[in-house]
This record gives C-alpha cells, structure tokens and sequence, in this order.
C-alpha cells in the first residue's frame, strides 16, 4: 500500500468537502460484495499509483474527482428497473448529470466520467487522465468479478476518514 498515494486521495476528499457524496454510493453493491464507493475509491487509488509509478505529467486533483466519481449514478443495477436497462451504455451519464449537482465539474472530469466505459461506449477519452481511470476501471472491474477481490488493504488505508 503506497500511504503517499492514500494521503494524497484523502487530502482532495477532505480540501473539495465531498466524503459525504462518496459515502452515498455504500449503499449500491457494484461487482460482487464491493460496493460502488469503494470500487471508485479502488479505481482512484490505483490510477494514481500507477500515475505516480511511471512519473506521469497529469493534473492530480481532476483525476481523483474524475475517478472518486465515474459510477456516481446512484441506483442500484441489479434491480429489474427500466431505466437500468444497458447500464453499462447509460450509467456514465447518470454519473455525470449527479456529479455536476454537487461538484462544479471541469472538462477532464467530465471526460473521465463520460468516457471511461470505452470501447463498450463508442466515445473514446480524450486525456491521458481519463485514458489511464478506464483502463485501471477495467482492471478493477476484472479483479472485483473473478478474484472476488474485497481491497482489504485500502479499506484499512481509508478507515481515518470514517467512510463506513
């Protein structure tokens, strides 16, 4: 666990006010028993390490609001809606439309959290921040699915911000 990385993410979740809007999606199960909040929170973390690792020139802050917020849509999939129809195809937009009611969005946000489910959506990112949050999604997504993955590690990283 890399605590510079885990600090930094604290750091921008406690300066931009917004643990409580990340603590909302706890209550939706993403893949498997993960929920939402730490799938995103597992996506941030990751894409800044990995930024980190390979000394990459990106703006930090509008990655980690990006990423903290790319399945920000607040419902849960797995039950037999309408509107949960294609949610993979949809869900960024739902995202997108509730991260803009409660945080003022910049164009690299938005296209990490519009973009991020390329090539399913047929929009691809247009920055290396947005680039790097889809393929780490994906990654995540993989592990979470598969492994069974349950971040134990960065859940004991976070547990100073009380985000139970």
């Amino acid at each position: 666990m890399n605590q510079k990385v885990v600090n930094e993410i604290k750091e921008i979740i406690r300066r931009e006010d917004i643990l409580r809007h990340i603590q909302k999606m706890d209550a939706y199960y993403h893949h498997g028993k993960i929920t939402t909040m730490w799938h995103c929170i597992a996506v941030t973390y990751f894409s800044l390490k990995i930024a980190s690792l390979l000394k990459l020139k990106i703006q930090k802050k509008s990655m980690v609001i990006g990423a903290l917020f790319h399945d920000y849509y607040l419902y849960d999939w797995h039950v037999r809606e309408k509107y949960h129809q294609f949610h993979g195809f949809k869900h960024a937009k739902f995202a997108l439309k509730n991260s803009k009611k409660i945080y003022p969005i910049n164009p690299i946000e938005k296209d990490i959290i519009l973009n991020h489910m390329f090539p399913l959506t047929f929009n691809p990112p247009r920055y290396k921040e947005s680039i790097l949050v889809s393929a780490v999604d994906k990654g995540c997504s993989i592990s979470e699915t598969l492994f069974k993955t349950t971040y134990h590690e960065l859940k004991q990283a976070f547990d100073t911000l009380n985000l139970k």
